[in-house]
C-alpha cells in the first residue's frame, strides 16, 4: 500500500518544512509515501466561499483514482487516539488497497461534493491549527502509527 497526503497551498515556514521533511524521511522505511501540494486557488476576493471550496474539490479530485480510499483531515471528522490511528492505518492495509489518500483542505474546509467521495472525515483536535502545522501533525502521526503496528519504542502509554 502507498499513503498519499495532499495539501492545498505551500508551507511557508522552512522550519516546520524542515521538520515534515525529518519524518517523510523516517516513513521511507515503512511505506511507500508520497506529499502533493497543490497550488492556492487564485484571485480567491471574487469568489464566494462556497465556489471556493468547490474548486479546490475539483483541484483535489484530479489528484484521487476511484480505487483509493479517501480520508479528508475535517475538524468534524472522527478523533483519535495514537493507538485507535495505528489500527485505523492497520485496517487501510489489511483491506487491500492500493493507495491511502489523506487530505487537508484550504482554509473553509471540505465542498459536500469531496465529503461525498470521502471513505471518512479525521478530527486530528478540537483545536484549530494552521494548515501548515497539521502537514507536520498528520506525518508525524503516520509515523507515530507505524512504530506502534511494529512495538517500536518510539511510541509510550
Amino acid at each position: 500500500m502507498r499513503i498519499k497526503l495532499v495539501a492545498i497551498g505551500k508551507t511557508d515556514s522552512a522550519e516546520l518544512q524542515k521538520l515534515i521533511d525529518v519524518y517523510l524521511k523516517r516513513l521511507k522505511h515503512y511505506v511507500k509515501f508520497e506529499l502533493v501540494v497543490l497550488p492556492d486557488i487564485k484571485n480567491t476576493k471574487n469568489l464566494s466561499v462556497t465556489d471556493q471550496m468547490e474548486k479546490e474539490a475539483e483541484l483535489i479530485l484530479k489528484h484521487i483514482d476511484s480505487t483509493e480510499s479517501l480520508y479528508l483531515l475535517d475538524e468534524n471528522g472522527m478523533e483519535y487516539r495514537s493507538v485507535e490511528f495505528a489500527k485505523l492505518l492497520q485496517k487501510q492495509m489489511n483491506r487491500g488497497i492500493k493507495e491511502w489518500v489523506l487530505v487537508i483542505g484550504g482554509p473553509y474546509g471540505f465542498s459536500g461534493s469531496i465529503k461525498q467521495k470521502a471513505n471518512g472525515l479525521i478530527s486530528l483536535s478540537k483545536l484549530t491549527f494552521s494548515h501548515q502545522m497539521v502537514r507536520l501533525f498528520i506525518v508525524e502521526q503516520i509515523y507515530r502509527a507505524f512504530t506502534i503496528l511494529r512495538n517500536e519504542p518510539y511510541h509510550h502509554q
